[in-house]
């Protein structure tokens, strides 16, 4: 009897073991800023970035210095090192973006809202070692925010960024190519706001080199006059675009011109720069969260297109209100989302403060009528964390590598009295 208690036990301890492993596989890199979400918001687009068997990462450390980062996949060593360059902070919207291109060299801009171009890249392929402060085109460049870079199929990148304030700025498009090493201007003004309003965008660059973008329009620099969701997409680099039936249109894109993948009406808690992805036939998905007209709670959505019509379906069952009114960076009781697809599987990457504030996902098998299961993927609180995750391994692999630190941030651009707080990748089994 002792004999079949002791292997019982043991049988419990390796089953349990393993799930627990999968359940929270943490890599530690290194300590980063915590004052405010500037490390951990979503439109951050690229803190984590593979080429070939490698992964780059990039954060603020306590002092506000940018830090870089090398390992190989599946290693739990980091190669680490403090640049010279520092940032401001103590405001979330300067966040660091990263690309890596085809030939290897990483790519950097940082420390933007409002202010001239702030972008390097690195000496060598592989290097750590960044380059001075240049240029890309020389056009457009002193009143720059939200900075993000893809990678496109033949190895070069795509930079997006606005131009202008909240409220009255515009869309700007440049791609990089490795073979002259040179950036060149793909649009001056893909979206204009015509002097009345602005998009808030989410990008992606699908397995087949299809640029898919949506937005929020915003009329004022108060995030309460979101309104509606639009979409459009490139099949050649970003010069020439279209509706989801193929419609092709005049650019630039305006309020009267965009295609409406979902009417939203402002106040209705719809936030902005959010996330999207495409899955392997090119069918663009879209994760928000706004309120209905009736209810006054707020909840997680998913709006996606089947190659024949829009759709949109409520992924969550939250219970608790809350208002979004004001502006700068506000903190919310639940992160903006970021999802992908795959073989019609759906991965809803969230933060709530529903369920203690972890990182947490949604997932189903069946997008239509599936039901939406959940499960927590920390065992501990990441308060004023958003979700940011390596976008290229998902594309190449299906693996789910998310950037997580623990960050806090005052409501309306406030710092919080915290200390430093370590930077993770979370693999995701």
């Amino acid at each position: 009897m002792k004999h079949l208690i002791k292997s019982f036990f043991l049988c419990l301890l390796v089953t349990l073991v393993p799930l627990q492993t999968r359940a929270q596989q943490l890599v530690p890199v290194g300590k980063g800023y915590s004052q405010t979400s500037v490390n951990t918001t979503v439109f951050r687009n690229s803190s984590l970035v593979s080429q070939g068997d490698k992964q780059y990462i990039t954060y603020y450390d306590p002092e506000g210095y940018v830090v870089i980062g090398r390992r190989q996949l599946d290693s739990d060593r980091w190669t680490l090192r403090r640049t010279s360059y520092k940032g401001n902070v103590r405001d979330a919207h300067n966040v660091i973006s990263m690309g890596v291109d085809g030939a290897g060299y990483l790519h950097l801009s940082f420390d933007h809202h409002g202010h001239p171009l702030r972008y390097c890249r690195s000496v060598a392929p592989d290097s750590l070692e960044l380059g001075p402060l240049e240029s890309m085109t020389g056009t457009n460049e002193q009143d720059v925010t939200y900075p993000e870079f893809y990678r496109l199929a033949d190895g070069g990148l795509l930079f997006a960024y606005r131009s202008g304030a909240s409220g009255r700025g515009n869309m700007v498009l440049n791609r990089y190519d490795i073979q002259t090493r040179r950036w060149s201007r793909v649009q001056d003004i893909l979206i204009d706001g015509e002097n009345q309003r602005n998009a808030y965008w989410q990008l992606y660059v699908d397995a087949a080199g299809t640029i898919h973008v949506s937005w929020v329009w915003r009329e004022t620099w108060m995030v309460e006059t979101n309104h509606d969701l639009c979409y459009a997409r490139s099949r050649d680099g970003g010069h020439t675009w279209e509706q989801a039936d193929g419609t092709p249109y005049t650019l630039p894109i305006r309020a009267g011109n965009a295609e409406y993948a979902c009417r939203i009406p402002q106040n209705s808690e719809l936030i902005n720069q959010t996330s999207m992805s495409a899955d392997a036939e090119g069918h663009p998905y879209i994760a928000t969260y706004w309120r209905d007209a009736d209810s006054e709670v707020p909840q997680y959505r998913l709006v996606w297109h089947d190659g024949r019509a829009w759709h949109q379906r409520q992924v969550s069952q939250r219970t608790i209100p809350f208002s979004l009114k004001g502006g700068g960076t506000k903190m919310i009781p639940i992160s903006r989302p970021r999802q992908v697809a795959h073989q019609g599987k759906v991965y809803y990457i969230f933060r709530d403060a529903e369920r203690d504030s972890r990182v947490s996902m949604y997932y189903t098998k069946k997008l239509i009528k599936g039901r939406w299961k959940v499960k927590d993927l920390t065992d501990f609180s990441v308060d004023a964390w958003e979700p940011s995750l390596d976008m290229e391994l998902w594309k190449q692999q299906q693996r789910l590598h998310l950037f997580v630190q623990i960050s806090h941030q005052g409501d309306g651009e406030h710092t919080v009295e915290a200390t430093e707080t370590p930077v993770y990748v979370l693999e995701v089994k």
